[in-house]
């Protein structure tokens, strides 16, 4: 479902750019969960190779990682490995709705309405073992380095910026800051022109940055108080939250009662759920701990020949994309090779 912090945490507007030469640590499942949604066909289906295989999610990771390393930026993605018990609710929530959205989909492609057939298909993405093998597969052909984390990726990711292993954790989701990642970048592996749904028209989608210190600063709060105000609008462990408590109630009674366990008015419901144990999967989470991140050689004709060969890419695109690639590489390699002799 995703955590509702959008009105509570200090954003700013900032750019791919600024991002070359830091290390991002990639929550990989939200990002692929973006290319499966987004790169799809006219009838909301997604893209396919020859054998029906879906490939929506190796076209963005492509593409993206293209854009990410012609710019000088080191990308890290991080995988979910097994999720806390606590999730099974919200797993199960999410299966839901992948059902339903599917029969919505099948009843408007029936009846003609393919623009709002195209919305429910966005939400019938499921990411399979076989998807997370393709995209293992193409990082390791990027010379891109991946992280399997024992439990939750963005715990992981988050953890890697805490201990100065990655610049910033990138994902969609606001739980990367309840995780204790210093710096969380939204939009990262999705900015750019997107059309608005029954709308002839498109935005520009930007990344945006949010510094931990700064919106706790900003909000007069400690980390765990930030955890206690998620705790209190929903997480993906209790994904109900507290009735009548958005995230501006959360603030206010958080800063006057300062924990869970004071505020009078959600004591019956609270005995009802594992706050602490919500709370530790926030403050003590299982994480992989990384000691050296090394990024390899990108291996252009071995990429070449996966995509076009096996997946069905067009050969002209992807050499198109390969050699600009190339050219941006050396053409930093020079400017070094420049600075180092200067």
């Amino acid at each position: 479902m995703g955590l509702d912090l959008k009105t509570l945490c200090v954003r700013e507007k900032t750019n791919l750019e600024s991002f070359s030469s830091k290390i991002v640590a990639i929550d990989a499942y939200n990002a692929i969960y973006q290319f499966l949604s987004i790169i799809r066909g006219p009838d909301g289906m997604p893209l396919t190779d020859f054998s029906g295989r879906i490939t929506s999610h190796i076209s963005g990771l492509f593409y993206r990682n293209i854009n990410f390393l012609s710019l000088g930026i080191k990308p890290v993605y991080v995988f979910d490995g097994k999720p806390p018990s606590l999730k099974s609710a919200e797993i199960e929530r999410r299966k839901q709705i992948k059902k339903d959205a599917t029969i919505k989909y099948e009843k408007a492609i029936s009846e003609g309405r393919y623009e709002e057939a195209r919305k429910f298909a966005q939400q019938t993405s499921i990411l399979r073992d076989d998807m997370v093998a393709d995209s293992k597969r193409l990082l390791g052909l990027f010379g891109i380095p991946y992280i399997q984390a024992p439990s939750e990726g963005e715990a992981t990711a988050a953890h890697m910026t805490s201990t100065g292993k990655a610049y910033a954790s990138a994902s969609q989701d606001f739980d990367s800051l309840l995780f204790g990642a210093k710096r969380l970048v939204r939009n990262f592996t999705n900015s750019g022109k997107r059309k608005l749904p029954n709308r002839n028209t498109t935005i520009e989608i930007e990344p945006e940055i949010i510094q931990l210190d700064k919106t706790l600063s900003d909000l007069g709060i400690t980390r765990e108080q930030l955890v206690d105000i998620g705790i209190l609008i929903g997480t993906d462990f209790n994904p109900d939250g507290f009735e009548r408590i958005g995230p501006k109630t959360a603030l206010k009674v958080i800063k006057e009662h300062g924990n869970l366990e004071n505020v009078p008015q959600i004591q019956d419901k609270l005995q009802e759920i594992e706050y602490k144990e919500i709370r530790n999967i926030f403050l003590k989470p299982t994480v992989a701990e990384i000691s050296e991140i090394n990024f390899g050689n990108v291996d252009y004709q071995g990429i070449t020949n996966y995509l076009t060969k096996e997946r069905n890419f067009s050969l002209e695109r992807i050499e198109t994309s390969l050699n600009r690639l190339k050219k941006s590489i050396e053409k930093k390699s020079h400017t070094l090779e420049q600075w180092m002799k200067d």
